[in-house]
């Protein structure tokens, strides 16, 4: 969102993000443009003596790309994402003009930690001395511990205001803030929460830049995976929450836009929080149908199958290995029952759930 707002106020903007959906090329863009076949091998061709040296790892030296192409393509602003956690992450090598912190949740325990304090700290890890924070919504005693961090570095906190009269339609989400009203295709009231930290990201760095500059930008965000529509007329989705707060947040969605509990295909990396996201798909669903992939790094669905039900996952629930029949099936049940169908749980699914739909990256 503050990359296509910066885009849209006529600033030459870098974008480094992570994971990609199909083509590794997605991390690194400028102006929406990704990365070029040739820009990457000229890079490992030029370093490749240097990423064997210090046996840096994928993500260092993708990072170490990104910051090569950015400086190469003259930027005016690199919006980096941070690959994960924060305080030890490749990313952190930045001296930003600006941080920020989207609301926290339960990810990655066994690398950040067991309870939301601790994961916090290792978020927090970005904040750099003197330079302002923007905080998204968060639980209280989280707000107050980065503030906490925060001050400790003279850094400036800014909060990101609540947004009002939020109103989701086939459009996607319009919301209003005291800078005015704004539309993202982006569903969801979580959405809108996040365009409003976008915005206080931008009025902290550039409050010159024109509401109508910003009101552009959210209208030509495009964040595929992100309860991305896949099928028309028939309502199926493909989000990659695979945490129980993208969950709760995709079905809070879904039941809002069509008051309706969805039919779902789950797929997993072996990683996650199984025993969160089981909570939280719990009476949250018309059909659950689970699916896998070893060859795309995925549980098999039989694995999955197992774990979610020894975490007291039963009701109308099956297994089907072949991730395509898995779609079909899922299909068919949206037809059946005229509730509307979501795809969820990973990035590693989704080349097969494009190829499927007819969806061109």
């Amino acid at each position: 969102m503050v990359a296509s707002i910066l885009k849209s106020a006529g600033y030459n903007t870098g974008l480094y993000t992570s994971p990609h959906l199909i083509r590794f090329n997605e991390r690194i863009t400028v102006n929406n443009k990704c990365i070029s076949d040739d820009e990457i091998t000229s890079f490992i061709d030029l370093y490749k003596k240097d990423i064997d040296q210090i046996s840096s790892t994928f993500f260092e030296t993708t990072t170490a790309m990104a910051f090569t192409y950015f400086a190469n393509k003259k930027v005016d602003f690199a919006i980096i994402e941070v690959g994960l956690g924060g305080r030890l992450d490749s990313t952190n090598v930045v001296t930003p003009q600006i941080t920020a912190i989207t609301p926290i949740s339960f990810d990655h325990k066994d690398i950040l930690g067991n309870d939301l304090k601790s994961i916090a700290k290792e978020k927090a890890g970005i904040i750099k001395k003197g330079i302002p924070l923007v905080v998204g919504l968060q639980e209280k005693n989280i707000n107050i511990l980065l503030h906490k961090i925060a001050k400790q570095n003279n850094s400036p906190v800014i909060d990101t205001l609540k947004t009002k009269e939020v109103k989701l339609s086939s459009l996607g989400t319009e919301f209003s803030t005291k800078w005015g009203s704004f539309l993202t295709p982006l569903l969801g009231n979580h959405q809108a929460d996040n365009a409003a930290t976008a915005i206080t990201i931008i009025k902290s760095i550039k409050p010159e830049i024109k509401t109508l500059a910003i009101q552009k930008g959210l209208k030509e965000t495009v964040w595929r995976g992100r309860l991305q529509k896949v099928s028309i007329p028939i309502p199926i989705y493909y989000d990659v929450a695979h945490n129980s707060a993208g969950i709760h947040a995709m079905i809070k969605t879904i039941k809002l836009v069509y008051n309706k509990l969805p039919n779902i295909v789950l797929c997993l990396k072996g990683d996650k929080e199984i025993k969160l996201i089981a909570n939280a798909l719990k009476n949250n669903y018309e059909k659950l149908i689970v699916t896998g992939s070893s060859e795309l790094e995925l549980m098999k669905a039989k694995e999955l199958f197992l774990v979610l039900g020894k975490y007291g996952l039963h009701g109308n629930i099956e297994k089907e290995k072949d991730p395509t029949k898995a779609f079909n099936k899922l299909i068919h049940q949206v037809e059946i029952t005229n509730q509307p169908g979501v795809i969820m749980g990973s990035h590693y699914i989704a080349k097969a759930v494009f190829d499927k739909f007819g969806i061109f990256m």
